[in-house]
C-alpha cells in the first residue's frame, strides 16, 4: 500500500498481475448489505472510507490516514475472501 500522488488516498496494488472478478466481487459485497456503484471497468465501494476496485485488482482507498486505510483494505479482503496482506508478504 502507498500514498497517491494526490495525498488523498491510498492505493493498493497486487503483487502479481491479475484480472479481478468485479461481479462476484459486487454480488459478495451486496450480500452484506454494502452499496456498490457497477462502473463496469471498477467498483465504487461505498463504505467508510470509500473504495475503487479496479478489474487489475488495484484498490484506492479514500482517506489520508494510513490506519483507517489498513483497516479498510483488510476487512474488503475479508469480504471478498481474498487472501489479507499478512499471508501475501512471504
Amino acid at each position: 500500500m502507498r500514498l497517491c500522488s494526490g495525498k488523498g488516498s491510498y492505493e493498493a496494488l497486487p503483487r502479481r498481475d491479475c484480472t479481478f472478478d468485479l461481479e462476484r466481487a459486487r454480488h459478495l459485497l451486496e450480500s452484506e448489505g454494502i452499496p456498490v456503484t457497477d462502473a463496469r471497468v471498477m467498483l465504487i465501494v461505498s463504505t467508510q472510507p470509500e473504495m475503487t476496485v479496479s478489474r487489475n485488482g488495484r484498490i484506492l482507498i479514500k482517506t489520508r490516514d494510513p490506519h483507517e486505510a489498513e483497516r479498510a483494505l483488510d476487512s474488503l479482503l475479508e469480504r471478498l475472501r481474498l487472501p489479507g496482506r499478512a499471508s501475501r508478504s512471504g
